[in-house]
């Protein structure tokens, strides 16, 4: 070596090339992730399955026997997955992964050849609200800066986000399709889409976000999509993919199911065992990581866009109409909207018709928001309104200042969405153009309780304060289904009893049941 010349040692290369690092072997390097794993090395057994799953990477008989068991696969991968379907348990640690792969892939794999000059791939995580964007958010900051040979790669640093000198971002946010186009994704990471409820004006299902982004990833071969979520209802996009590629050998799209402690074995299973008992459904999805059964939608989106009248927000009051009400109160400082709609039944077709829906967002004064309602209901000619059933009594006595009579409904919510939903199925409504309507009508639930009754009612997280007014004024619009005559002019001394039908029924056809 001592007589090798500088073009020898710069020329000869070793008998064999060192193999690429993994994340495997960044988990166990100090200078990386270890710091993260050491603590409790053996509570991340399934977890180390999944990631070695996902690069395909060989794996101990261990991990291949949890692999087989959350997969329902027999022959073991062998390639990188491009899309995964990640279906645990709650608190199994399903944010903290997706942290991590982000990470990741921004440090550590190459994309630069598929971007043109001055473009910027984004890997981008999704949640299903703020709350858990935040938390993901604070996971990649801290593995970001906890590693200083990762944090002298971040060149800005803003709130939903990093931009590194590998020419990645990554960028948390909330559902929404509409903000995932016009970018070049490298990488879709979404957490609890199951959960993603359609309930924001911008928010969208896990279906349109795959959608969105699947044109983002086209120009990157090694692109990759991963939805994480605890189980729901049997629908959207992580059942159905469940249902096609869960146990299927060879197949393009990896489905991982598994109940929370098989990921997370440090979570105690008498916290799972007590709500077993106390609602097994609601358990079996939470902690079981199963899709519930007594779950399903109540109105479908096809039925709510067939009543639409297209590009029609609001219709102004006019002369001779009889307006009918309902309100939603809220108290200004909680998640929900203080609502109102106001309907009529159209002399003509019999149809009831939306004429105007008022929803103010927290926080508010209901003060205010009631003094507000009233100048609109007043606007209608309505000095009498009904209310959610379980309103209380500040509303009543708010709009009673406001010169409105407030009246709180004899049904509850349920009741009336069930007598809504005829209405709807047979176009017997006209609806306005509200997308927020049409999002919270489509994302409504019927429950079955293990009593076998039924209840009607928002997702959770969701919201349904404009739905619950829409149904209730037109519901509640005052309609005679039926009307007979009852004057008894008809009836003339001494006819028989059969005479007296037959002129009864007569009486009846010829006036079409009306009243005379």
């Amino acid at each position: 070596m001592a007589g090798m010349n500088r073009y020898q040692r710069q020329t000869q290369r070793p008998a064999t090339a060192a193999a690429p690092l993994t994340l495997l072997d960044a988990i166990a390097d100090d200078a990386l992730f270890a710091p993260w794993f050491s603590r409790n090395p053996a509570g991340w057994t399934a977890w180390f399955a999944f990631l070695k799953a996902l690069f395909g990477l060989a794996m101990s008989p261990e991990q291949a026997r949890i692999f087989r068991e959350c997969t329902g696969r027999t022959e073991l991968p062998s390639s990188v997955a491009r899309e995964i379907f990640l279906i645990c348990g709650r608190r199994s640690g399903k944010s903290f992964v997706l942290a991590l792969i982000a990470v990741w892939l921004a440090c550590f794999h190459s994309y630069r050849q598929y971007l043109a000059p001055g473009e910027r791939g984004t890997i981008f995580i999704v949640a299903s609200d703020r709350r858990q964007a935040r938390t993901i958010l604070r996971y990649i900051t801290a593995l970001l800066t906890g590693v200083p040979a990762l944090s002298r790669l971040v060149t800005r640093t803003w709130a939903e986000g990093f931009d590194l000198s590998t020419s990645i971002s990554i960028e948390v946010g909330t559902a929404s399709h509409r903000s995932l186009r016009g970018y070049a994704i490298v990488a879709c990471l979404m957490d609890e889409a199951a959960f993603m409820t359609n309930d924001e004006d911008a928010a969208s299902t896990d279906s349109e976000i795959i959608t969105a982004v699947k044109p983002g990833m086209a120009q990157f071969p090694n692109s990759m999509l991963l939805v994480a979520s605890s189980p729901y209802a049997k629908r959207g996009a992580l059942y159905e993919a469940h249902r096609e590629h869960h146990g299927k050998n060879g197949d393009s799209v990896l489905v991982w199911q598994a109940p929370t402690r098989t990921m997370n074995p440090t979570i105690d299973q008498s916290i799972i065992d007590e709500a077993i008992a106390k609602d097994p459904a609601s358990a079996a999805a939470e902690w079981l990581g199963q899709f519930r059964n007594d779950i399903e939608s109540f109105i479908s989106r096809e039925a709510v866009e067939a009543c639409i009248s297209e590009g029609i927000r609001e219709r102004a009051p006019e002369q001779g109409i009889a307006y009918s009400a309902f309100i939603d109160p809220a108290g200004g400082s909680g998640k929900d909207s203080f609502t109102l709609a106001i309907a009529h039944k159209d002399k003509k077709t019999g149809m009831g018709v939306l004429d105007c829906i008022r929803e103010v967002k927290p926080p508010f004064s209901p003060e205010q928001v009631a003094q507000d309602f009233a100048a609109t209901l007043k606007s209608y000619g309505i000095t009498k309104a009904l209310s959610d059933k379980f309103a209380g009594a500040f509303p009543v006595e708010a709009f009673k200042r406001n010169g409105i009579t407030l009246e709180q409904s004899a049904k509850p919510k349920s009741d009336l969405y069930r007598d809504f939903l005829p209405l709807l199925n047979s176009k017997r409504v006209d609806l306005l153009d509200h997308p927020r309507l049409v999002t919270q009508l489509s994302s409504l639930e019927r429950r079955t309780a293990r009593s076998g009754k039924d209840s009607i009612d928002h997702a959770p997280s969701a919201h349904d304060d404009v739905a619950n007014v829409v149904a209730g004024a037109l519901t509640n619009i005052q309609v005679k289904k039926y009307a007979y005559d009852v004057s008894m002019n008809w009836v003339s001394d001494g006819e028989d009893d059969a005479r007296l039908f037959q002129r009864m029924q007569r009486n009846f056809y010829m006036t079409g049941g009306r009243r005379i």
